[in-house]
């Protein structure tokens, strides 16, 4: 009896489980998103800071990350954070260093951390982060 009880327990348990899992990627929930052009960093940098409106884009090779700068001269620098993006305006005080295969940028922020980024036209990002 306390056998057949335990099992009804479990069965009801795993069904409960599978029901949640279909449920969210039904809802399309979780995930680890990308960018696959630059409309979708435009759109991106303008939910992370209103009025940024981005003019020249490079885009990590993986997609997890990227670097915008808007007509101001601002630059921004946007990484994949959980299912989601976040971004930071680089100020005086972001560092930048060149690797043979990427660019590392510290935003100057440290719960934000480090960024490495694998891109095209690194030399330009690298200087135009130097001169900020």
């Amino acid at each position: 009896m306390e056998i057949t009880s335990l099992l009804l327990q479990f069965g009801g348990s795993l069904i409960a489980i599978l029901a949640l899992y279909f449920l969210a990627r039904a809802l399309k929930l979780g995930g680890k998103p990308r960018f696959d052009n630059e409309a979708q960093v435009h759109r991106t940098a303008a939910e992370i800071e209103v009025g940024f409106d981005a003019q020249r884009i490079a885009i990590s090779r993986d997609g997890t990350t990227a670097l915008t700068r808007d007509g101001a001269g601002r630059i921004m620098v946007i990484k994949r954070h959980g299912n989601r993006f976040a971004g930071r305006i680089l100020s005086p005080a972001a560092k930048v260093r060149e690797e043979v295969d990427a660019l590392i940028v510290d935003p100057g922020e440290v719960r934000f951390g480090s960024i490495r980024l694998s891109i095209d036209n690194p030399a330009y990002w690298a200087d135009a982060i130097n001169r900020l």
